[in-house]
């Protein structure tokens, strides 16, 4: 069954037998089928109804014969079948099988075939492993005889066809045969013997009709017997064979050309008898040739106007000059030639008038060309601005000096060398009024934009702050201070960058131009310059003395001007008017006027979108609200001190370095005005720079306080983090105030501190004391600090990371490392404390350090008031936090002692201490934990104090008592010793010499009989008080001394 199935996919070429719709490859065939039908030669051939089931058919008109055949991409079809019966007789195909073994051999062709026997890539191991891969070698052995009858019975049918169809092969040889050699030898020449039937040679090719219709299937036009349009000519044969001859494709009948080729001269011939006559007689050829020869004798002369044409559209300047020189010599011959006639009094022949006019039409187009191209040129030269050339092309001009060599070549009434100083002068002083103007403008308008916006709050201020701190994520200079104030400083440096940098500014421009100037002036540059047309140009290599002198006022005018712009913009105020932008100042005398030179006093329109606005509706004037910045054009509004520092730094070390830069041209005779214009120029810049720093740190120091959020400090627990950020604030505003005030990083020339004066005594005063007063206020908002209560609501103000960090946040086990409890004042007080100390033992004598060394100056008598200050805070801030503690023991030891049941009933021996004893040490353990685990450097000098105040309180409780009997004097004896030994790591001196004064009151208050029964009971009370201490070893573990080594740090003293 499955190989009859098979059968009839294979023969209707379709992929099941119960097909859901007509197989869309069908329609196709069909429509391919009949274009592959041979045209007949009727016009209008007979339609034959045809049924989409047609091709279905077995047509042996069909190029696909085979049943099942496959059909490539192309159309070509194969004699692989699309699916086969086992080879080895199995049930089913082969296809069938491998679709259902999941393999996609219906879409993969290449993977098909190897499966199939009938292709030529076959894979039998491939088949075996996939079709018969579970079979037996029972099961393959009788495959394999399956297959061994059918090659057998495939062999014996092809045997049977080769014997059968015997003669049809022989003659399709022959016919192969035939056509071959006709299509080779024809038209070739050839002793042709006739036959022995006396017919023409040509018969000898007649075949019967289907032969003659194979022949005409694959010529379409021979001159042979096959043709169709050819008739036998027996009584002509030489002449067919010429013909044949004449026609044949070979080489040397060139093809097929060859007999055209005669018919084609003689229609040259004829045209050529026709025109000639037309072209002119003999007198004319004469004419031409004599104009010819005359054209000839000076073609250099004609050629001149079009090589200097072509040479100025190529700007090559050295052929307009060297064909200008050899213009200007033909006329100068032309020129002698008319002289020497008239001073012989000689008429002039025609060759020489032809000679003299000839030159004249030349020099006249030649000149009007240099003319116009002179004028070019002057208009590039006014408009050449330039910066000096890398050392890689030393070889090659500058472009001012080309263009001033070729003026001098062509010959000029005007010194270029002079015009071209002009206009560079021109070029230099619009420039630097246009760049000062616009600058100003735009950063006014920054400037009131950022001072109508809102204005930072406290805690912002603070973040900002931080980004001082080398550990904060505020790294860079983007975190100094918000981004709009940083590009507004941004901006600023960049503008002054624009003017007084060496490299790229205005400034290394005017440079340049004075040393090119100099060079000039030297006659160092004019070595390089040709002297014109015999000579005519020497005159223009020197500048007067005159031009001299004007060329040193005009450097001088522009450095005076770059040294007024800059000085205006740091000292003036800021500008109410920023309409320039719109309404261009009015010409003036002085405005230059040289071609190419910018209008300095027009600004043309912003391209940055940052300072487009309406015209008619100009950014409003910063409002007046008292603030230190707003008499400052310079400063932005609400900007800190960080980023003012990092900038104005940066900002006066271009100045220096440009002031320094201007006074070495050495542009006057002494060098005396000039030098003591830029030391009053590096005065005014530097003072105001300074009373802006000074106003915005001493802004700042009063939100010190706001560096403080309650979060440790990694490397020391005991600490928080702000004496570091403080540390780092402070550090990063002394080494910006240093770089303000001495101008360390511009003073780089050995000439420089001519013009780059030593800060005043009034300066550093100003500074010494904002130093002063930024310590006394941070340490004031750190008291502040202690006494404001913080909740959790302040963990949301502000922007950046909060403040507060919230005490359900920190554990037991991350009080320490992370955060702290900042809700609780004695948490507060604590952290301050040990702050206190680390600013008191570390931070402090650092800054005072780096200020003494930054500014060259002693702090003897402020370091000392500063000590005091710190001494001052410190002891509120610890009796703030020990009064409340010590008030609450004294309570319990008065009530406890002055109790009427403190006392044994007479005669009673004690055992234990009384109950208040245990009240204080709890008391006190507590505030051990609280201390330990808060600022544990602090837990020694508290529990010390605290137990001062507690011996002192028991003395004051004793003393209240009129008198001891025996039971009451040991009672006594026993709660001091104990309290003493529990406490005995944080015993003092003073601690020592009150527990000796409590004895001497219990002395005082009992008689001698019960003090010598006293004695006699030590020995019991010392056995009471050790089990006490063995008993209590646990609940009092923390009062034992700690391991050396064992994490302890060392404690801090108080003054």
């Amino acid at each position: 069954m499955a190989n009859v199935e098979a059968t009839l996919l294979n023969h209707y070429k379709i992929d099941s037998l119960y097909p859901a719709e007509w197989p869309a490859e069908k329609d196709q065939e069909d429509s391919s089928d009949e274009e592959e039908q041979p045209k007949t030669l009727n016009a209008n051939p007979v339609r034959r109804s045809k049924t989409r089931y047609s091709v279905l058919e077995r047509n042996p008109r069909q190029r696909a014969s085979i049943p099942g055949s496959q059909k490539t991409k192309d159309g070509v079809e194969n004699l692989v079948q699309k699916d086969e019966p086992d080879p080895l007789g199995g049930a089913g195909s082969v296809v069938q099988i491998l679709r259902a073994r999941g393999l996609p051999v219906e879409d993969d062709l290449k993977l098909r075939n190897r499966f199939l026997l009938s292709s030529t890539t076959f894979s039998p191991s491939l088949f075996l492993s996939q079709v018969h891969n579970n079979a037996s070698t029972e099961s393959l052995l009788q495959g394999l005889d399956f297959l061994s009858r059918s090659i057998e019975q495939k062999s014996a049918s092809l045997k049977v066809l080769v014997e059968s169809n015997f003669e049809r092969f022989v003659r399709a040889k022959a016919t192969i045969d035939n056509v071959y050699k006709e299509m080779r030898d024809q038209g070739a020449e050839a002793n042709e013997r006739p036959t022995s039937s006396g017919r023409p040679p040509s018969s000898r090719f007649s075949r019967p009709q289907s032969r003659r219709a194979s022949i005409n299937s694959h010529f379409r036009k021979t001159s042979g017997p096959f043709s169709p349009q050819f008739t036998p000519n027996f009584d002509s044969g030489t002449a067919t064979h010429a013909d044949k001859k004449k026609n044949a494709l070979v080489k040397e009948q060139e093809y097929g050309v060859q007999p055209i080729k005669a018919p084609l001269l003689e229609v040259a011939v004829k045209a050529e008898e026709v025109w000639g006559p037309a072209l002119g007689g003999r007198d004319k050829e004469e004419n031409l040739r004599a104009v010819l020869s005359s054209i000839e004798k000076n073609r250099t002369l004609f050629e001149l106007g079009m090589s200097i044409q072509e040479a100025i559209k190529r700007r090559d300047h050295d052929s307009i000059v060297e064909d200008y020189n050899k213009a200007h010599r033909y006329a100068d011959a032309a020129k002698d030639i008319a002289e020497r006639a008239t001073s012989n009094g000689m008429a002039l022949s025609d060759q020489e008038m032809h000679q003299i006019i000839v030159t004249a039409r030349m020099w006249s187009d030649v000149s009007q060309q240099v003319d116009a191209f002179k004028r070019d040129v002057w208009r590039r030269l006014a408009g050449t601005h330039f910066t000096k050339q890398p050392a890689t092309d030393d070889d090659k001009p500058e472009e001012h000096m080309e263009l001033i060599g070729v003026l001098l070549e062509l010959g000029v009434e005007d010194n270029p060398i002079w015009v071209w100083l002009l206009s560079r002068y021109d070029y230099l002083k619009g420039k630097v009024s246009a760049t000062a103007e616009r600058s100003r403008v735009e950063i006014e308008i920054l400037r009131r934009r950022l001072a109508n916006s809102e204005k930072p709050g406290p805690k912002v201020v603070a973040m900002y702050m931080r980004a001082a701190s080398g550990n904060e994520t505020f790294g860079s200079v983007s975190g100094l201070d918000s981004p709009k104030i940083i590009e507004f400083w941004e901006h600023v440096h960049n503008s002054l960058k624009a003017l007084l940098a060496i490299q790229g500014g205005i400034l290394g421009e005017v440079i340049e131009f004075w040393e090119t100037a100099q060079s000039f002036i030297d006659g160092k540059a004019q070595r390089t310059l040709p002297s014109g047309h015999n000579g005519s140009a020497r005159q223009h290599h020197h500048l007067s003395v005159d031009g001299v002198r004007e060329l040193e006022n005009g450097a001088m005018a522009i450095l005076s001007l770059i040294r007024e712009s800059v000085a205006s913009f740091f000292v003036d105020p800021p500008i109410e008017d920023i309409s320039a932008l719109f309404s261009p100042i009015p010409e003036t005398p002085d405005t230059p006027r040289t071609p190419k030179t910018p209008k300095s006093a027009a600004l043309s329109p912003f391209s940055d979108s940052r300072f487009r606005f309406d015209p008619n509706n100009l950014p409003p004037p910063s409002p007046r609200r008292g603030e230190s910045w707003e008499k400052y054009a310079f400063w932005p509004p609400n900007s800190n001190s960080l980023s003012g520092t990092h900038y104005l730094s940066a900002m006066l070390q271009l100045v220096g370095t440009a002031a320094s830069e201007m006074g070495a041209l050495r542009l006057d005779r002494d060098g005396t005005r000039a030098n003591e214009e830029l030391r009053t120029f590096i005065v005014n810049v530097r003072d105001r720079c300074t009373q802006a720093a000074n106003a915005a740190w001493a802004f700042d120091a009063e939100n010190c306080g706001n560096l403080e959020d309650w979060t440790r400090l990694a490397q020391r627990p005991e600490l928080t983090k702000m004496p570091s950020r403080f540390m780092a604030f402070e550090s990063s505003i002394l080494t910006g105030m240093q770089k303000i005030l001495f101008l360390t990083d511009a003073i780089t020339r050995p000439d420089a501190q001519r013009v780059v004066p030593p800060p005043s005594a009034k300066l550093l005063q100003g500074v010494r004391s904002n130093f002063v007063a930024s310590l006394y206020k941070t340490l004031t908002s750190m008291l502040e600090n202690v006494n404001k209560p913080s909740t959790l609501e302040d963990n949301v103000e502000g922007e950046g990371e909060s403040l507060i960090v919230p005490a359900h946040a920190a554990t037991v086990g991350d009080t320490v490392s992370y955060g702290v409890d900042s809700t609780k004042k004695n948490v507060r007080s604590l952290l301050t404390l040990s702050n206190l100390y680390n600013l008191r033992a570390e931070v402090v004598p650092q800054l005072i350090a780096q200020f003494e060394s930054n500014f060259s100056v002693q702090l003897a008598d402020e370091s000392k008031a500063i000590a005091d200050v710190f001494s001052e805070i410190d002891s509120r801030l610890f009796q703030s936090y020990i009064n409340p503690i010590a008030t609450k023991i004294a309570g319990i030891i008065n009530s406890g002692i002055l109790a009427p049941s403190w006392a044994p009933a007479s005669g009673q021996r004690p055992t234990d201490a009384r109950p208040y004893v245990y009240s204080v040490l709890l008391e006190l353990v507590s505030v051990h934990t609280e201390v330990s685990t808060t600022a544990p450097p602090l837990t020694p000098l508290i529990l010390k104090h605290l137990l001062e105040g507690l011996t002192g309180s028991l003395k004051e409780a004793f003393q209240k008592r009129r008198n001891y009997n025996l039971a009451a004097l040991m009672q006594a004896t026993l709660d001091v010793e104990f309290v003493a030994q529990t406490l005995n790591n944080y015993t003092t001196d003073k601690t020592s010499e009150m527990q000796s004064q409590i004895y001497v009151v219990l002395d005082s208050r009992t008689d001698k009989d019960a003090r010598m029964r006293l004695q006699d009971e030590l020995q019991e009370m010392r056995g009471i008080l050790k089990k006490l201490k063995e008993a209590t070893r646990g609940e009092f573990a923390c009062f034992k001394r700690q391991r050396a080594g064992a994490g302890s740090q060392r404690a801090p003293s108080r003054p």
